[in-house]
């Protein structure tokens, strides 16, 4: 009997120990996240964001299968942004830190050096997806919206469009859901608001282009590495049995 007892004490010991001490998820500031994600995107996730191109390596992307071309003159700077993978925040940097009193005294390396909270939005992994560099320097601080079904092309066959008049980017369909999920997620997590015409738009696309199989397979690695998913995601994958 005495044993008995022992032996559940023991047990609630270490149940309260674990709770303790359970980790919690493990953000990491920009420079950070950019070493980790190459672990997350491998495999069939080895690809670009906004054009669909795989990729072996940040300097080796496949460019026949999705099309993309490149529209600046090879003397442009940029165009040698055409040929690298960089690291592309959904919710750009600028949307998450326009409002916070360390941009306005320094801009983005100002709040990466001495904000925790921008510090720690940065380098969230749900907000970051490999992007050709062409294409991300050119979204800048661009919100997503969509003008028109058919925009006339600019990067080769890809269907990703910006237009610099407007400061918008119309991204292809194929991750219009996933970018409503992010801008959720990252509401929810930071409280970074969403305007009503915006939360029209991406609850529109959430609906229309529902989570996939990568999706969640990205979200699960997220997790392994951060220790948390993103809750617009994990629920539908439940639901889906993914």
């Amino acid at each position: 009997m005495k044993q008995k007892i022992l032996f559940i004490c023991c047990g609630v010991v270490l149940l309260s120990y674990g709770l303790l001490f359970a980790e919690k998820p493990r953000h990491r500031n920009y420079r950070g996240a950019s070493q980790v994600l190459a672990q997350v995107y491998t495999g069939d996730l080895a690809k670009d964001l906004y054009c669909g191109c795989p990729y072996s390596g940040k300097q080796n992307i496949d460019t026949v299968p999705c099309g993309f071309r490149p529209r600046e003159n090879p003397r442009r700077k940029s165009y040698k942004r055409a040929r690298r993978i960089e690291w592309e925040h959904i919710v750009t940097a600028h949307n998450m830190g326009h409002f916070r009193p360390c941009w306005r005294d320094g801009g983005r390396k100002n709040c990466s050096y001495n904000d925790p909270t921008f510090e720690m939005m940065e380098g969230d992994l749900h907000n970051l997806y490999p992007a050709i560099g062409e294409i991300n320097g050119d979204r800048s601080n661009f919100m997503y919206s969509q003008w028109t079904n058919s925009p006339e092309p600019m990067y080769g066959s890809c269907e990703t469009v910006v237009d610099f008049k407007l400061k918008k980017v119309q991204p292809r369909k194929e991750i219009q859901g996933l970018i409503a999920r992010v801008h959720f997620y990252m509401e929810n997590q930071y409280a970074i608001k969403l305007s009503n015409q915006d939360r029209k738009l991406f609850e529109a696309w959430d609906k229309m282009y529902p989570v996939t199989k990568e999706e969640c397979e990205r979200d699960r690695r997220i997790e392994k590495k951060q220790g948390n998913r993103n809750p617009f995601v994990e629920k539908a994958c439940k639901e889906l049995g993914l």
